[in-house]
């Protein structure tokens, strides 16, 4: 009985050192899974380059997603992604802003300028370079 009293006083200061353990554990074994897919995909591509050397066919260039993180490198944002991005801030914002006026008070809403701010900010650089690319000539 003096047992379970003593993990009744225990158990609060356990959820939280296992929550920090499970979260650093878990960051931990995705940097290891990723750095052994990493290695896996080297070695893969170093044995076909020695094959090809061995059977006197021409080498392949290394591809540039070997040494970076290539799903994370070669994308670019477009303008259309910008768009979305302000659109969706914007809405966000004023959804925000509308709950808190009706719920709270104005003053409270006028913390949801922020995403609103956000929104606006890449709808104006949407417009701004939507026009800079449709004036720019398309290369022959």
């Amino acid at each position: 009985m003096h047992d379970i009293a003593e993990l009744k006083n225990i158990m609060p200061f356990m959820i939280p050192i296992v929550g920090i353990v499970m979260g650093v554990g878990i960051g931990m074994l995705a940097l290891w899974i990723d750095y052994r897919k990493k290695r896996d995909i080297f070695e893969l591509h170093h044995k076909e380059r020695l094959l090809a050397i061995e059977r006197g066919m021409e080498v392949p260039p290394l591809p540039d997603a070997i040494f970076g993180n290539g799903a994370r490198e070669a994308r670019t944002l477009g303008t259309a992604d910008y768009l979305r991005r302000g659109l969706i801030w914007l809405l966000v914002g004023l959804g925000i802003g509308i709950a808190m006026a009706l719920n709270s008070s104005i003053e409270s809403a006028t913390w949801a300028l922020i995403p609103v701010g956000f929104g606006l900010a890449n709808l104006i650089f949407y417009g701004i370079e939507s026009r800079r690319v449709a004036s720019t000539p398309a290369p022959r």
